[in-house]
């Protein structure tokens, strides 16, 4: 999969007609001049006047269509490439992208500040707050970053053992840049110059009960700024208010979720009352703001070994998510607008 070739987007679609139609309008025939009036210069008026006949409306369509099925015979043929850790590109900027920007755009009218503090190229560690049951969070940060981003930098997301486990889900995650939350895969790609996203709450974020939403769980040992050290790479902090509310978690069945394999089962007021439709979130407002980013580079080779300085760098990254969120809370009007 590695070698295989990969032919640019555009190559495929249909090249724009040269000329277009054009419609001629020819002036009235001008009176014949006096002999004295040939005596003086005379400035002739046009004769044609040309009008564009207006692009044909079915011409966006057909490069859409034609588009989609080179897309098409790209994943037929192979003829597209993935990385060391299964991320496709191609596939995540036209399909997957795709489907979650609705959800972005017009079910939780995502509103993103600090868009600035996320640099226009290199490496960087993103660390924001993690809630909602569901991890919706994650993928809507990514949207948030390639779409907002002027570069439309693409975020890879570091996800907990459980994502790879499950079927289907684990192709998807490959594919959309999301890899497995170790120091190792998160080091090499921060020194390939990526934008790495680390939620550090864990499971501890989105299935704690709805009574302490926002409120920051612990962000583990500081492994993300140990790797971010390492790496020289600035540290990021994002907040992300809105998500809380999407399932309220009001009970937590342990028995099933024993049963299951899962971290926990959560009980909403609908769900599972209503089944299926219970597990519709709740369409509420959204804001995603990125505080300024916290440089790493400036400290010697063996700071990451340095326990107090990783728990000084990770409690200031803590303080001010939690800041925040505690700001934006206060200058939102309603959860749902």
């Amino acid at each position: 999969m590695a070698d295989a070739k990969v032919i640019p987007f555009d190559e495929d679609r249909p090249r724009r007609r040269t000329s277009a139609a054009r419609r001629v309008r020819v002036a009235p025939e001008a009176p014949v001049p006096s002999v004295a009036a040939v005596a003086e210069p005379v400035v002739p008026e046009p004769l044609v006047e040309v009008v564009p006949e207006p692009a044909a409306s079915g011409d966006g369509w057909d490069r859409r269509i034609a588009g989609g099925l080179a897309f098409l015979r790209r994943r037929i043929t192979g003829e597209y490439e993935v990385d060391d850790f299964g991320y496709d590109k191609e596939l995540t900027d036209q399909v997957l992208m795709s489907l979650m920007r609705p959800l972005y755009d017009k079910y939780f009218r995502v509103e993103v500040k600090g868009i600035e503090n996320i640099p226009k190229e290199g490496g960087a560690l993103i660390v924001a707050n993690h809630s909602g049951t569901l991890p919706l969070d994650g993928l809507m940060l990514q949207v948030a970053v390639h779409d907002q981003h002027p570069a439309q930098r693409h975020l890879r997301l570091l996800a907990a053992d459980l994502v790879f486990m499950l079927p289907v889900v684990n192709e998807l995650a490959r594919k959309a840049g999301h890899t497995l939350a170790c120091a190792e895969d998160a080091q090499r790609l921060l020194e390939a110059g990526e934008l790495v996203g680390v939620m550090p709450e864990g499971f501890k974020g989105i299935g704690k009960p709805f009574g302490e939403r926002y409120k920051l769980q612990r962000f583990g040992r500081g492994g993300f700024v140990s790797t971010a050290l390492r790496a020289g790479t600035p540290i990021v902090p994002c907040s992300i208010v809105g998500a809380e509310e999407i399932y309220p978690m009001i009970g937590n069945s342990k028995t099933l979720a024993r049963l299951l394999g899962i971290p926990y089962f959560p009980i909403t007021p609908t769900f599972p009352l209503l089944g299926p439709l219970g597990a519709v979130p709740l369409p509420t407002k959204w804001t995603i703001q990125f505080g300024e980013p916290i440089a790493t580079d400036g400290y010697a080779a063996e700071a990451a070994e340095d326990p107090m300085l990783m728990f000084n760098l990770t409690d200031q990254v803590r303080e001010q998510i939690q800041h925040t969120l505690y700001k934006l809370l206060v200058q939102r009007r309603s959860v749902f607008f």
